[in-house]
C-alpha cells in the first residue's frame, strides 16, 4: 500500500491546510479532503492546488461537499444529507497520499461519530499541526492524549507560527513526541516559497519518506 498520512490539527484556522499543501508538494503526493464544509469561498482542495502548485489530477474529490461553513454534522443536516463515517475509506492510489481532516480531532461528522473515530479505524500515521500561540501546549497535549487513547500512531507534531522559546521542547518532553519542525508565517505564500520553507524547516522528503511513527501505548 502506498504511504498515506493524516494531517489534523489542535483547532481550526491554525494553518493546517497550508502545511498540508506544502507537505503534498514536497512529497509529490496526492491530496484528499474527505469532508468539505463551506463552498462559497475557496475550498481547502482549491487552496492546496493554489499554494502547493498541486495539479488537479493529484487532488482526489471530496467524499462530501457541504454548503454551510460549519461543523460537518451541522452542515450536513442543513443540506439534508447524512454523513456515513463508516463509508469513508482511504483511496487506493499510486504514490504518497496526504489526507486532511477538518478542524480538530473531535469535530463531529454526525451526532454519534467524530473524525477521531474515522482515524482510529484507518490507523494511519498522524501529523498533528499546532499553532505556537498561547494555549498551544495544553491543546497539543490533550490532542496527543486523545490519539494515543485510541492507539492511533503519531508521526509527530508540526508547529505553525512565530517562534516561541521553549514551546517545542516542552511539547516534545511532556508529550513524548517528535516535533517535526516549525512552519513560520509567510507574508507571501506561493508554491515556490512554501516548498522552500518546508524544505528549510522540515526537510519533508527526509522526515516523511519512510519515517516511522512513534509507538502508542
Amino acid at each position: 500500500m502506498s504511504p498515506a498520512f493524516v494531517v489534523t490539527g489542535t483547532d481550526t484556522g491554525i494553518g493546517k491546510t497550508v502545511f498540508a499543501a506544502g507537505l503534498a508538494a514536497s512529497l509529490n503526493a496526492c491530496y484528499w479532503k474527505p469532508v468539505q464544509a463551506g463552498l462559497d469561498e475557496e475550498t481547502d482542495s482549491e487552496t492546496v492546488m493554489r499554494l502547493g502548485g498541486i495539479p488537479a489530477d493529484r487532488i482526489i474529490p471530496e467524499a462530501y461537499r457541504l454548503k454551510t461553513p460549519a461543523s460537518p454534522h451541522r452542515a450536513a443536516e442543513l443540506d439534508g444529507l447524512e454523513i456515513v463515517p463508516e463509508a469513508l475509506d482511504v483511496p487506493s492510489i499510486e504514490g504518497p497520499l496526504v489526507i486532511e481532516g477538518a478542524g480538530g480531532l473531535m469535530v463531529p461528522l454526525t451526532r454519534r461519530a467524530t473524525f477521531l473515530d474515522v482515524f482510529a479505524r484507518w490507523r494511519l500515521p498522524v501529523v498533528l499541526c499546532a499553532t505556537t500561540r498561547l494555549g498551544t501546549i495544553n491543546h497539543t497535549l490533550l490532542s496527543l492524549e486523545a490519539l494515543r487513547h485510541r492507539s492511533i500512531p503519531v508521526l509527530g507534531v508540526a508547529l505553525i507560527g512565530p517562534e516561541e522559546a521553549g514551546t517545542d521542547r516542552i511539547i516534545s518532553e511532556l508529550g513524548n513526541v517528535r516535533v517535526l519542525g516549525r512552519l513560520p508565517w509567510m507574508e507571501s505564500v506561493a508554491p515556490t516559497t512554501l516548498r522552500a520553507s518546508m524544505n528549510a524547516h522540515f526537510g519533508a522528503s527526509r522526515l516523511f519518506n519512510g519515517a516511522e511513527p512513534s509507538a502508542t501505548p
